[in-house]
């Protein structure tokens, strides 16, 4: 083979990924999948698909290798085919926020209140958690939490909040986490501790965020 047209097979190769991604809503399921194991049908309802569309954009996604599945009875479960297929969507979120002024600005759209973001670092909410000057909570789903959460975090999905509110502490600033910056759930979760006069605010990270960065996250032992 000449080199042209070797060099031509590896561009095509690579492309393949590029071209798996270029559809918002796999791009959406990646996130999902970046939460833990799914089914066809809990990612269908996250997407607000029908089932045949979802099960087509995952077929492209399996066939770049982004994602794996697996039958469990009548169910079909798909994960993603690595850690690095999460770092790979942070990536591409964080170059797209770089350099598109109308992403930024949808993003600028979503936080409502911005005095309610966390300012402080990483390393300083970490320390912070682990020495219970804050309460970290994790406002996902019960089965993307026991996948991976953050150190410390305590697992309080948007839903049982209202019936949960005797564990959380007044005394001490709540701050909470979701999927990520495109996430809502937090942003649920600040308003209604807001008007129930707690401390709260939020932090843009979930887990992806915080182990792309570099930092550790926790899982429940199976």
């Amino acid at each position: 083979m000449n080199k042209r047209l070797l060099k031509d097979l590896l561009y095509e190769q690579v492309a393949r990924i590029g071209k798996a991604a270029s559809s918002p809503k796999r791009l959406e399921l990646l996130e999902l999948l970046a939460q833990g194991e799914k089914t066809v049908e809990t990612l269908a309802s996250e997407l607000s698909a029908d089932i045949k569309l979802t099960s087509a954009h995952l077929k492209v996604l399996k066939e770049a290798r982004l994602v794996t599945f697996r039958r469990e009875g009548k169910y079909i479960i798909y994960q993603l085919a690595g850690s690095d297929v999460a770092a790979l969507w942070v990536s591409l979120r964080q170059v797209a926020e770089e350099h598109l002024l109308e992403l930024k600005m949808a993003l600028g759209q979503m936080v409502a209140d911005p005095a309610k973001l966390s300012a402080v670092s990483r390393e300083v909410l970490l320390e912070q958690a682990r020495r219970g000057e804050v309460f970290v909570i994790d406002v996902r789903p019960p089965t993307e939490y026991d996948a991976a959460h953050l150190p410390f975090a305590r697992s309080m999905p948007v839903a049982e909040i209202e019936q949960r509110l005797a564990e959380l502490p007044f005394d001490v600033e709540i701050v909470a986490y979701c999927r990520g910056p495109f996430c809502l759930l937090s942003d649920e979760a600040v308003a209604l501790l807001a008007a129930k006069g707690y401390r709260v605010r939020k932090i843009l990270d979930g887990v992806c965020e915080w182990q792309a960065a570099g930092f550790p996250v926790e899982r429940l032992e199976s």
